[in-house]
């Protein structure tokens, strides 16, 4: 029996899409350009650290959801999504060479009638700009008259039980309003509230800006946490006596550097159209600025610990607690541990690792010891640095027994450990 809907995309958007769907009683087939997705669902197992679990995709498949490595299965549905990934490149600007590949992919078998859905999140102006054209030129076809085309930018935490799908509204621009209401009628199925946008690029900014005011928020309390070390000011305490504020603050807490699928987004870089701005997101530069550089201040304070302490970098035994980008998660994605452990590693330090959810991690594709005994490693370590809090984690027990410890997420009952 053909299926309702195609994801296109099986990666951080689109296995939870495909979920949904299937719990939505919704008949969906699963397609990547990347044939590697495709062998590792058949096999029962994600392609994907920290989206769903081998047991998810097991119940996905007992629940009819369907991988498949033929492209033609994508052109045989009523709605398609495509969920590429779009990383940073090298020029401050998200990659869509996926994006491109699964639009051809579409385009060479899409029907009339079906409804497309762009999730990867992508400057504005993409989905009429790039990806209309490469479906209308697959194709044949005209968006807004012989098939629905609209952007619903993904809005997923993982790991969050509170806000999981079902209840996280959905955004949604189509190019024209008939296309937004198909789409709407399609996600209405998936989620408890749906929002209309004036078009694909209001919904593509919303993104932006969901994604921006992350990442300008860490980068304030980053610099906080510089200043208020500096101060002698115990930053987290600031932070909990701020949040009592019933209004106008929201709290963000620093860390070592920032993680995740959601790269900060400048608009003024847009590649492909000549009615860009030109005009900069200064601050959003700024903050990319500051949080990148989180990882040198991080060496600097292990530096300056184990040089009070009379030990060198060079020959120190230090072990890092937590190598995910956020907590209880086995996601590495743009982790700041890496690059981290490359600095110290290059300073002469010797590095073990410990973290319940990664069983073997590797630095310049050379594997890192893991630590088997927590408190054994920790107590025979020159430095223990708590880049990630995962809850399986005792801290106040760890403090006790690590000889030093350098907390980057102030997690540590106060005075139990230096904070970042």
């Amino acid at each position: 029996m053909p299926a309702d809907l195609a994801v296109i995309g099986l990666g951080h958007l689109g296995l939870p899409l495909a979920q949904a769907a299937v719990g939505a009683g919704i008949r969906t087939v699963g397609y990547d350009t990347d044939p590697r997705p495709f062998a590792e669902l058949s096999a029962g197992r994600t392609p994907v650290e920290g989206s769903l679990s081998a047991s998810d995709i097991r119940r996905m498949l007992s629940g009819g959801f369907r991988p498949t490595d033929d492209p033609a299965e994508v052109g045989r549905v009523r709605t398609a999504a495509i969920c590429a990934p779009t990383p940073l490149a090298s020029d401050r600007t998200l990659d869509l060479g996926a994006v491109t590949e699964a639009a051809r992919a579409l385009a060479a078998r899409l029907r009339p009638h079906t409804t497309v859905l762009v999730e990867s999140a992508v400057p504005p102006g993409t989905t009429e700009n790039v990806v209309r054209p490469l479906l209308e030129e697959g194709s044949g076809l005209r968006a807004g008259r012989d098939f629905h085309l609209a952007h619903s930018p993904g809005r997923l935490d993982p790991g969050n039980r509170v806000h999981v799908y079902t209840n996280t509204p959905k955004v949604i621009g189509g190019l024209t309003p008939a296309c937004t209401e198909s789409a709407a009628a399609f996600y209405g199925r998936l989620t408890d509230k749906v929002v209309r946008a004036r078009g694909p690029r209001e919904a593509e900014m919303t993104k932006v800006l969901e994604t921006n005011f992350r990442h300008v928020n860490i980068a304030l309390v980053n610099e906080m946490a510089v200043l208020c070390h500096d101060l002698g000011v115990d930053l987290w305490d600031v932070i909990r006596c701020a949040e009592t504020k019933p209004f106008g603050f929201q709290p963000f807490r620093p860390g070592p550097g920032v993680g995740g699928h959601g790269a900060p987004v400048d608009p003024g870089y847009l590649p492909y159209s000549s009615r860009t701005p030109g005009h900069p997101l200064r601050m959003v530069s700024l903050a990319k600025e500051i949080n990148d550089r989180m990882p040198s201040y991080v060496i600097q304070r292990c530096a300056t610990l184990l040089n009070e302490h009379g030990k060198s970098v060079r020959g120190a035994r230090v072990l890092l607690l937590g190598v995910t980008y956020k907590p209880d998660l086995a996601d590495q994605e743009s982790s700041p541990a890496r690059e981290i452990a490359t600095r110290l590693m290059d300073m002469g330090a010797q590095i073990g690792y410990h973290d319940p959810h990664v069983l073997d991690w590797r630095v310049r594709e050379q594997p890192v010891p893991r630590a088997d005994s927590l408190y054994e490693a920790a107590a025979g370590a020159d430095l223990t640095v708590l880049l990630q809090h995962h809850r399986t984690y005792d801290l106040q027990g760890l403090a006790v027994k690590a000889q030093l410890l350098l907390d980057t997420r102030g997690a540590t009952p106060a005075g139990a450990a230096h904070r970042l």
